[in-house]
């Protein structure tokens, strides 16, 4: 059973912002293999946030590794499996 997990993604000094549409690239990939619930980024700018659907935490933080941001050092990036207790309709 896939469980849910929370990806925050935060901007690091070697942020490059050339690597923003390969990041939206990549969500775009996950949605369409019908992992990734929902995504967006911080109004500060400091980075973003995103929840995906895996097997484990060992498979969501292989996929959250392989997001350019991750890949170029532009962001750090934290997995948290989310066992959610709420949700508005």
């Amino acid at each position: 059973m896939q469980k849910k997990y929370l990806i925050i993604t935060m901007r690091t000094p070697q942020f490059n912002p050339d690597i923003v549409d390969a990041h939206y690239a990549f969500l775009d990939e996950l949605q369409k293999l019908g992992l990734l619930e929902c995504a967006g980024p911080f109004s500060d700018k400091s980075g973003g946030a995103y929840i995906i659907r895996a097997d484990s935490l060992a498979n969501a933080q292989e996929i959250a590794h392989r997001d350019p941001v991750y890949t170029s050092q532009s962001s750090q990036v934290s997995v948290y499996e989310w066992q959610l207790k709420y949700q508005i309709s």
